[in-house]
């Protein structure tokens, strides 16, 4: 047997594989991370892979199947994100995606990645805060932040559940923590006047606990002599209107009693009588 032939027996003996496309080593660390409800899909390619190649990204739902591919995802190239934003319709469902590496005739196997739930596995970052003194308590006003690619996301407001307070006095170090509904005021109400206090708020949902901190915010309490000197502004400012009212009241009746006076003093008119 010559060399064409011996080939052609092993061939049969020993014959490729089913799919002998699949030549490129597969991405590495599929991940699916989530803040604010912005969800981003990351991935690790190979070393070894070729520079021209480029990765396609699919999901599972567990409640609709097969694998469904991401359009804005089907040609991305190394150390590229997928945005999953649009691709997670329903906040409350189990997910999975999957990364396969592709080139010219040439494809990877897919890699995987955990499961994940947006509602429980987004981390709520920190909130819009701000703080001002109100006499013996602070104002606390907390807004929902402003998302990444979605200005508001629909689903956000709605998973705030409770305040997480952590309140510092800056004088001597004393420290408390709060809980509280979540509202967009609140009051911060027993704390000494004239002493400043800073504020560190966090978030949680009926669904995560998973949350970051707002900075510190720090205001004073209104002191003692500021709410001393409005008491004397408002006593000083009942005592003018009292004061007024009661000179208008003597002026009334003065004015009433001159008259009566004048009228009294005022000689009458003689009537005469007329002959016919």
């Amino acid at each position: 047997m010559n060399g064409a032939e011996w080939l052609l027996v092993l061939l049969l003996l020993h014959p490729p594989p089913a799919d002998c496309r699949l030549s490129l080593p597969q991405p590495s660390n599929v991940s699916i991370t989530s803040y604010n409800m912005e969800h981003t899909l990351s991935f690790k390619p190979d070393p070894r892979t070729p520079p021209d190649t480029h990765f396609t990204v699919q999901i599972l739902s567990s409640r609709r199947k097969p694998w469904k591919p991401v359009p804005t995802c089907s040609w991305l190239v190394a150390g590229q994100t997928c945005n999953l934003n649009t691709a997670f319709k329903d906040p409350s469902d189990h997910y999975r995606a999957r990364v396969q590496a592709k080139a010219v005739n040439h494809t990877s196997r897919w890699t995987v990645s955990d499961q994940f739930q947006p509602l429980t596995d987004t981390v709520l970052g920190p909130p819009n805060v701000s703080v001002s003194g109100c006499g013996n308590c602070l104002v606390l006003q907390v807004r929902v932040p402003t998302a990444g690619t979605l200005k508001h996301d629909p689903h956000l407001k709605d998973m705030y559940w409770q305040l997480i307070l952590h309140v510092h006095r800056t004088r001597d170090d004393a420290r408390f923590r709060l809980q509280l509904p979540y509202k967009e005021e609140s009051r911060i109400t027993y704390l000494q006047p004239g002493v400043e206090y800073c504020v560190t708020v966090s978030v949680t949902s009926f669904f995560t606990h998973k949350s970051v901190s707002s900075k510190p915010q720090c205001a004073f309490t209104s002191s003692p002599a500021a709410q001393s000197s409005v008491c004397v502004v408002l006593g000083l400012l009942c005592a003018f209107s009292l004061l007024a009212l009661l000179l208008l009241v003597v002026a009334l009746y003065g004015s009433q009693l001159s008259i009566t006076l004048l009228g009294r003093h005022l000689p009458r008119p003689k009537l005469c009588k007329c002959s016919s």
